[in-house]
């Protein structure tokens, strides 16, 4: 950065090394003082390094004769092209240049020195002020350009936003309206002409708000104010127009406030989408959502809705009635007759339903499948739910000729829950007049009323039957052994019955009958069952016992078109003989019309499996005896516990004496005493088990 001599070379030091320090002291000094006067982009060395330079031309300036102006004059513009260019800078420069010279010792002997001083101070100030003109000029010339250049952008920019905004204002498919801030219409593209059904001329100088619903345009009005004031930056909301026609049409407003460059609202931008297709389809949508397609009744949703407005709106001492409906044998119909009948009949049902409840304050619900439910708001004259009932029977049971050949009656089954109190939950409403229904359908009765105990009670036994699959795979489901006796041979053990136990943490132990039944009612049957039999069949033949294992089968285990693989399957993986295993068939799974457990019985009868049948004389027919070779046969425990009684005694004979004939042994369970056991043996039992022969093989826990 350091400046060349204005003359290309050098002129002559100073003679002392004294004089050279002496100068140099005073471009430190003047370096000190400029810089306080204007920022200087560099640090002090450079600057003590540049004015060192122009302290030597201008002593060279003062010294030299011709006297050196030009060196002065071109110190001073080296001192603008420096940056010391503060109001200050020039005053002190000349005020230490000054005395600096003349105080100079080099320069003593310099005639007239004062005089020269003041013509090199006067060239510095020339130059300095030259410099510092063609500089300013240049960046005025350089300010000008710019700002210019940035008004023909500027202009550019305006003249492409305006192209664009009419662009968008006369393209759009979206209404646009500009108007004063009262509202009056300034503009409009044809977009919202043909949404209000006019022509924009029609539109002009028209308020907004004559074109809106009488019913919105307050509401519509408090939001532009809010705009107007502040409060709110954009407006949008749904709003509802009205056309040439009259008819109401729903929009969507979005509304903005145009300002000046001072911030001065000057206009209102609206945006008006036109919503009435999608309103429309909004509406249809949700009705579907909320309505059942075939019978266009409300759906389950939609009913647990209303269910609880129902509870709430209700005359307090009459409350509501909830009827829940189960078509009887409706899947018999659709499987003999088609699905597209089974539709038919259900739109007929609906029909029928309505018209039994067209009196009522009430609502009709299709829940699901063949399932249908009906609150009702009971009133004075509200009939009984007995009356209700019978009525809903009546109408179901008039034939419908749904293809001009078939006349199709039905019935229904219904759980009736009579007025709930006020604060039950809807869905816990339809799960008690669901519990009901199935409770009724079990007990083979037309309808039934909810009582509280025993849903109470149903609640808690499907509550175990849902928690059994996660206590079987925690161990909490385990298996136990029974002995069979021979009551003819000194009570010798005749074979050993597997069955299940569930120890249970607040229930404590459950029964093979119960933990069969409650596998029935969730699906884990045939796991459960394979489970026993596979592990029961493991446990003997590790133990190395040779009596034979009775294995008590479920219903749904008997009657599994599996079954024989799964019996096969477990003796070869076992070693099992087939003699030495035992099943027990319920007996009312052998009477069942599908016939499957008989088959697999006589199957089983084939490899070499004899079977058993258990709870003997319960269904009330033992002709199947006579065409099935059976080897045993278990008295039902119903029949056992009443042994004492007159006419049982004589039942019990009878039942002893056919399955005698049949050539199958009698086994029962249960046997609690001695005394009980003699009185089996007596009345010509073969087996027996229970508490009374507690022994087993080692090895095998018992129950």
């Amino acid at each position: 950065m350091t400046a060349p001599h204005p003359h290309g070379a050098s002129r002559a030091k100073p003679s002392a090394e004294r004089a050279a320090r002496r100068l140099r002291t005073l471009a430190r000094k003047w370096g000190y003082l400029v810089s306080t006067t204007a920022y200087l982009p560099y640090t002090p060395d450079e600057i003590e390094q540049e004015l060192s330079i122009l302290v030597g031309w201008l002593f060279e300036a003062v010294a030299s004769d011709p006297q050196g102006v030009e060196e002065a004059a071109a110190a001073g513009g080296r001192l603008v092209e420096l940056r010391c260019v503060g109001p200050e800078s020039l005053r002190r420069s000349m005020e230490v240049l000054g005395k600096g010279l003349l105080r100079e010792p080099e320069l003593r002997g310099v005639a007239k020195l004062a005089e020269r001083v003041v013509l090199v101070l006067g060239a510095l100030s020339s130059g300095y002020s030259e410099a510092l003109r063609e500089d300013i000029q240049k960046r005025q010339e350089g300010l000008s350009r710019a700002l210019l250049k940035v008004e023909q952008e500027t202009r550019r920019k305006q003249v492409l936003t305006r192209a664009q905004f009419e662009e968008v204002f006369a393209g759009s498919a979206t209404g646009v309206a500009i108007t004063d801030l009262d509202g009056r219409v300034l503009r409009v593209n044809a977009a919202l002409a043909k949404t209000l059904n006019r022509t924009p001329a029609e539109l002009a100088a028209r308020t907004l708000f004559e074109f809106v619903h009488p019913d919105d345009v307050d509401v519509l009005r408090e939001g532009y104010a809010d705009l107007l004031s502040g409060r709110l930056h954009r407006l949008r909301a749904g709003r509802r127009l009205v056309g040439r026609d009259g008819e109401p049409m729903w929009a969507t407003f979005v509304a903005a406030v145009v300002r000046d460059a001072i911030g001065e609202a000057q206009q209102l931008i609206t945006l008006v989408d036109d919503d009435t297709e999608v309103a429309l389809l909004q509406r249809r949508l949700s009705h579907q959502a909320l309505h059942d397609v075939l019978t266009g009744l409300p759906n389950r949703q939609f009913f647990g809705t209303r269910l609880e407005n129902a509870l709430r709106e209700a005359d307090q001492a009459r409350g509501v009635t909830l009827f829940h409906l189960d078509l009887d044998g409706f899947s018999l119909i659709t499987g003999g007759l088609g699905q597209d009948l089974g539709d038919k009949l259900l739109r007929g049902v609906a029909a029928k339903l309505k018209l039994v409840f067209e009196d009522e304050n009430a609502l009709i619900a299709r829940l699901g499948g063949d399932e249908f439910g009906v609150v009702v708001q009971n009133g004075e004259d509200t009939p009984d739910v007995g009356s209700l009932v019978r009525r809903i029977n009546h109408e179901l049971a008039e034939p419908e000729y749904v293809d001009g050949t078939h006349g199709v009656a039905l019935s229904a089954s219904i759980g009736v829950v009579h007025r709930p109190p006020r604060d039950t939950a809807p869905a816990e409403l339809l799960r008690a007049s669901d519990l009901t229904l199935r409770r009724a359908q079990r007990a083979g009765n037309q309808w039934g009323l909810f009582d509280r105990e025993l849903d109470r009670r149903d609640r808690h036994e499907f509550g175990l039957a849902a928690s059994m699959a996660g206590a079987w795979e925690n161990g909490d489901v385990e298996i136990v052994y029974r002995v069979l006796v021979d009551l003819a041979a000194e009570d010798e053990p005749a074979a050993i019955e597997a069955r299940l136990r569930w120890t249970h943490p607040a229930e404590g132990e459950l029964s093979h009958e119960t933990c069969v039944r409650l596998a029935g009612e969730t699906g884990l049957a045939l796991p459960l069952g394979t489970w026993l039999l596979r592990t029961a069949a493991e446990h003997l033949t590790a133990a190395g016992i040779e009596v034979p294992l009775v294995v008590e089968l479920g219903p749904h285990q008997a009657a599994d078109p599996d079954l024989v693989g799964e019996v096969r399957a477990v003796l070869a993986d076992t070693g099992l003989p087939p003699q030495r295993l035992r099943p027990g068939f319920p007996a009312t799974t052998l009477l069942a019309e599908t016939g499957d457990a008989v088959d697999n019985l006589k199957v089983l009868a084939e490899i070499g499996i004899p079977a058993e049948i258990h709870d003997f004389g319960a269904a009330g027919d033992v002709t199947f005896l006579a065409d099935l070779p059976i080897r045993t046969v278990r008295i039902a425990s119903s029949v056992v516990s009443r042994r004492s009684h007159p006419l049982v005694e004589r039942s019990l004979a009878s039942l002893i004496e056919v399955a005698h004939l049949a050539g199958a042994k009698v086994a029962v369970a249960g046997v609690e005493t001695r005394e009980q056991s003699a009185w089996w043996r007596e009345h010509g039992a073969d087996y027996a088990s229970g508490p009374a022969f507690a022994d087993l093989p080692d090895g095998l826990p018992s129950c």
